[in-house]
């Protein structure tokens, strides 16, 4: 039997990343991204994708970041373009070239086992309906509302509302959306509104980002903690960052202070393309040197750390 704090499926992706500036091609994706964070946290991670053979050599970013990952064949490997029309990376367009088969419940090894599992997909159909329900028994479920409700209608990425919910969210224990996301699931343009609306409908805790910050909405109450970002060169990724900072600190700390942990993380990754590969040590200097306003006095960002 193998344990896990995480277990993070989701589909890696070729992505094509055009900026005002240039043109980029990188190994992305949700898992990528959330899987790479929670290891440098410490957290006891596997990561779980399905790609074509062909594509075998995108695995190597786990490898180069010493994620233990588990692969299934897919007749076809995912592929994103992504175009960014504005310097803060938040006006873009998105295109799906290729999209790499759904997950099954086979697809997880025999004897694994977790006390999260965390579902980061790209698109609807990535984590099939039934597939929410059967995993529910294993663990707890964490999902980000992108792999529910951007769709791919001929190439095009566009969002539309989940139909199924109200039925599937009392399933999820961490349920994660950005404020525009929020916003077409309840209707309100409040991110503090919407959270409150989301957790009526069954998750424990939830977490709205936007460009500002990030704000999670747990046991009753609100917090929030805004991104401190000196550049936004490494934008591509927030959420997934944020969103696994958050569920790996939530194992020894309270839901504030993994979201500050999450948003002082956070505005470090953005500073720099790629996955997150800065140390607790970085963190600490971030919430310290720009956090102060927000944490007692005379306690160092280290209170926020796992311990």
């Amino acid at each position: 039997m193998s344990k896990y704090n995480l277990l993070i499926m989701g589909h890696v992706s070729k992505d094509e990343n055009i900026t005002p500036e240039n043109r980029e091609f990188s190994i992305g994706g949700a898992v990528v991204y959330s899987a790479i964070t929670a290891k440098r946290l410490g957290a006891n991670v596997l990561a779980l994708t399905k790609l074509n053979e062909n594509d075998r050599s995108a695995l190597e970013i786990f490898s180069k970041h010493d994620v233990p990952y588990v692969y299934r064949p897919s007749r076809q490997t995912t592929s994103i373009r992504n175009t960014y029309f504005t310097p803060d990376r938040e006006k873009r367009t998105c295109e799906a070239i290729s999209v790499a088969d759904p997950f099954k419940l086979s697809d997880i090894p025999n004897g694994v086992e977790a006390t999260i599992i965390y579902l980061g997909g790209l698109m609807k159909g990535e984590f099939p309906t039934r597939l929410i329900k059967a995993l529910s028994p294993y663990g707890r479920i964490a999902a980000d509302a992108q792999g529910f409700i951007r769709v791919n209608e001929n190439g095009q990425m566009i969002f539309k509302d989940w139909k199924q919910k109200r039925n599937l969210l009392p399933y999820i224990t961490f349920f994660k959306t950005d404020a525009a996301e929020a916003e077409i699931l309840t209707g309100e343009k409040d991110a503090e509104a919407a959270a409150r609306i989301l957790f009526d409908w069954g998750p424990h805790e939830v977490m709205v980002t936007s460009p500002s910050g990030v704000l999670v909405y747990a046991k009753l109450e609100v917090y929030r903690y805004p991104f401190t970002s000196k550049n936004l060169s490494g934008r591509t990724g927030r959420g997934d960052t944020c969103f696994a900072a958050y569920c790996s600190c939530r194992f020894k700390t309270s839901p504030e202070q993994a979201c500050l942990y999450a948003a002082a993380l956070t505005s470090l990754k953005m500073e720099t393309p790629g996955p997150f590969c800065g140390t607790m040590e970085d963190v600490v200097t971030v919430i310290d040197e720009r956090y102060a306003e927000y944490k007692p006095s005379g306690i160092s960002g280290r209170y926020y750390l796992p311990s």
